[in-house]
Order: structure tokens, then C-alpha cells, then sequence
């Protein structure tokens, strides 16, 4: 009897789509959104980094609560609404001729991306898989690398010929139009609902025992020293990252032109498919998850030290670029499954979602911190400089932190 076809392949098509558009759009838009506003608008650059933080900071609070807000409306009305104001927020952005109105397209659209995010993916994936949820997680976010080699260039090629306005409209039309099919054609099926179960099993797995069915409030949460320690290396590492991030594309516009700045920040993105890919091969032989995390950042850091030679060569910038870019996928999407290893299955849920919002409520404060600085030194290699050492102490930082929970027994070991 043949097999009915596992649709868990078809959600995890589906995520990876989501992913490429919630991370172009939400995730690596933002820093050529803020070029192109200060060149339509002359306003400085403290000023509009501050929308980018802004736009990090407000999805927060729909984060830590989206566990919640999916089993009261559904995760294919929150797909789809979020999608929607995703959309509003980037045309706000587009046209915006006052500082108050660009923050609240900000707001819009940090409130939207974040429901095409990481923790929307985690979400998505793990009912349909659960021993294959690492590689299952690393395709899908391999959609979020491809949205950045895809959206980066693509964003400065319809802005450049259509201008930000025509852009905005065309790019967040066709992401509502996916996301709604994806929402209630595939989306709003479970494997009960189908008659299948996770990994395509012929027979679900026994649920292991827990001393704890409960899962954890909040405040026990955070009493996890575990937690801590895993909370603060994402939070550090992915501040430094956005920061980064935030800012390359303005740095290197400087030294290389706007096409071949565009192409550099896809080039990251493609690159931290790679990075994935080796984690995950590492992974496979059996490396600790959070001393893989170090190595990550190690690379991040000699690829932000880099930075200090852009005008020596013009083959520095690109092999920075990648250095960088080999962690920013791993970044995202290691923490998780180093939650899934030391925490109960009844745990992780939380662990991921309060773990993710208060990584965010963290980096989102990256974009205006290192405009901050960058503003003020008038001389860009001046400037260039700090940011580098800014980042490259957070990186450091986040290293320790990570380290920190190596030796720490696992709370609770959950099927990977």
C-alpha cells in the first residue's frame, strides 16, 4: 500500500517561502530602507537609525505573547494579519515626510515582521517534526538567508528605477497574496488533522514521562540558569549582528557604490546558508551545541575586524562580508535548538518565544546605538572604527556567555 504523502514536506515549503519574505522584507529591508529615507529626506543618521530600532523593538511584546495570540485566533489569521501590517508599515516607511510618521511606520512594520519571524517559524515546523526538527529547521531558514541574497539587491533595483514608493506597494501586494494562500490552504492544517504524525512515523512516539507536564511560567523561566546564560549569548550576539547588519550596506555604500553594496549584503546572506549547513554538519557529529555558537561568533568577530581594512584591497570587503555572514543564519536559529536539548518538550515553547522577545527587546536598540556612534565622529573612518570595536566587544561578550552554559547539565533532554 503506497504511503500517503507526508504534507509536513509541503508546510516546510511553505516556511521557507514565509521565511524568505518575512526576512527580506522585515528583516534585511530596514537598512535600505534607512539609506534611502535619508537620501529622499536629507534627515540625519541618530534620526533614522531610529526608526530601525523602533521597528525592532515594537514587535517585542507580540513575540513573547504569540504562543497566546495563535490558540485564540489561529496561527493562519495572525500569518495573514501580520503579513497586512507588514505591508502597511514599509509603504508608511516609503512615504513618510515626518520623523513621527516614519516611527509609526516603523511600528507597523516591526509589529508584522515579527509573525514571519523565528519564532513563527519554530512554531510552524514543530508539529511536524520532532527528530528531524534540526534539519527541518535549518531548510527553513535557509528561506530567511535566501530572502536576504533575494530582497537586498532587488529593494536598491526597484527603488533605483520605480523609486521606495513604487517599490513598497508592488513588494508588499505579492507578500500578502503568498502569505494568505500559504495561511489557510497549508497553515491551517495539523498532522491529527490529516490522519499523520511527526516525521512522517507510522505511529506517533510514546511521550516520555515529565516531572514537570506544566509548562514553565515566565518567572521560572528566568530562574533557569541555563536560560540566562543561553538568553544573553542570543541577545549579545544578535545585537551586534543587527547592529552590523544595520549599517554595513551605508559603510560600504561609501567604499564600493550601491549596486555592488547590494550584492554584498545578498553575498552575506548567501553565506550564512553555508554556515548553517556546516553547523549543521557539525551538529551531526556530535559538536555541544553552545560550544558551536562560540565558534560561530568567533568567525563574526574576525570578519568585523576585517572591516578595518576595506580600503586596503577591494577583496577585503567581500571575504568580511562573508566571514559575517557564515553566523548570521546560525545566530538566529541555534539558540532554539540548544533549548530543545536542555529543556522539557513542555518547556521549550516558552523557553523559545520569552528567549526570542527578550533577544529582540535587546538588538533592537543596535541600529540607534551604533548611529549613535557613528554620528559622532565626522570622519567616516573614524567612525567606522568605533563600530567595530563596539561590535566586536558584544561579539566577545556573548561568547563568554554561551561558554558560560557549557559544563551546565540539560534542565531537561527533549527528542531532537
Amino acid at each position: 500500500m503506497t504511503r500517503t504523502r507526508f504534507f509536513g514536506k509541503t508546510v516546510l515549503a511553505c516556511t521557507f517561502i514565509l521565511a524568505m519574505i518575512g526576512w527580506g522584507v522585515g528583516f534585511y529591508g530596514p537598512p535600505i530602507y534607512m539609506q534611502a529615507v535619508m537620501e529622499r529626506t536629507g534627515w540625519p543618521i541618530a534620526q533614522v537609525s531610529a526608526a530601525v530600532t523602533l521597528h525592532f523593538l515594537s514587535g517585542t511584546i507580540v513575540i513573547a505573547n504569540l504562543p497566546r495570540l495563535y490558540a485564540r485566533f489561529g496561527i493562519p489569521t495572525i500569518t495573514l494579519l501580520g503579513s497586512i501590517v507588514l505591508g502597511i508599515g514599509v509603504n508608511i516607511w516609503a512615504q513618510a515626510n515626518q520623523l513621527g510618521v516614519l516611527y509609526a511606520g516603523a511600528v507597523c512594520s516591526g509589529i508584522g515582521w515579527v509573525t514571519l519571524g523565528a519564532a513563527a517559524v519554530n512554531t510552524l515546523i514543530a508539529p511536524w517534526y520532532v527528530k528531524e526538527r534540526p534539519k527541518a529547521l535549518g531548510k527553513a531558514y535557509n528561506g530567511a538567508s535566501l530572502g536576504g541574497v533575494i530582497f537586498a539587491p532587488l529593494w536598491v533595483l526597484l527603488i533605483e528605477r520605480f523609486g521606495f514608493t513604487t517599490a513598497a506597494l508592488v513588494i508588499s501586494v505579492v507578500a500578502v497574496l503568498l502569505i494568505g494562500v500559504f495561511a489557510f490552504l497549508v497553515f491551517n492544517k495539523s498532522p491529527q488533522s490529516l490522519g499523520q504524525h511527526p516525521d512522517h512515523a507510522d505511529q506517533p512516539d510514546p511521550v516520555p514521562v515529565s516531572a514537570s507536564a506544566t509548562p514553565w511560567s515566565a518567572k521560572q523561566t528566568l530562574r533557569s540558569a541555563s536560560f540566562r546564560t543561553l538568553a544573553a549569548g542570543m541577545s549579545l550576539g544578535l545585537f551586534a549582528q543587527i547592529g552590523l547588519i544595520a549599517h554595513l550596506y551605508s559603510i560600504l555604500v561609501g567604499r564600493m557604490g550601491a549596486h555592488d553594496a547590494s550584492f554584498a549584503m545578498g553575498l552575506a546572506t548567501a553565506s550564512a546558508m553555508g554556515g548553517r549547513y556546516v553547523a549543521a554538519g557539525l551538529m551531526i557529529q556530535g559538536m555541544n551545541r553552545r560550544q558551536l555558537a562560540c565558534l560561530g561568533y568567533a568567525v563574526q568577530m574576525l570578519g568585523t575586524l576585517m572591516l578595518l581594512g576595506l580600503d586596503l584591497h577591494p577583496t577585503v570587503a567581500w571575504i568580511a562580508v562573508v566571514l559575517i555572514g557564515s553566523g548570521i543564519g546560525n545566530a538566529t536559529s541555534l539558540p532554539p535548538l540548544i533549548a530543545q536539548t536542555e529543556f522539557s518538550r513542555e518547556q521549550t515553547a516558552r523557553v523559545i518565544a520569552l528567549m526570542i522577545a527578550i533577544s529582540q527587546a535587546t538588538y533592537a536598540f543596535a541600529p540607534a546605538f551604533f548611529g549613535l556612534v557613528r554620528s559622532l565622529f565626522s570622519d567616516s573612518n573614524h567612525a567606522i572604527v568605533a563600530v567595530v570595536a563596539g561590535a566586536v566587544i558584544v561579539q566577545g561578550l556573548a561568547i563568554l556567555s554561551f561558554y558560560r552554559g557549557v559544563p551546565a547539565r540539560a534542565v531537561k533532554k527533549a527528542v531532537c
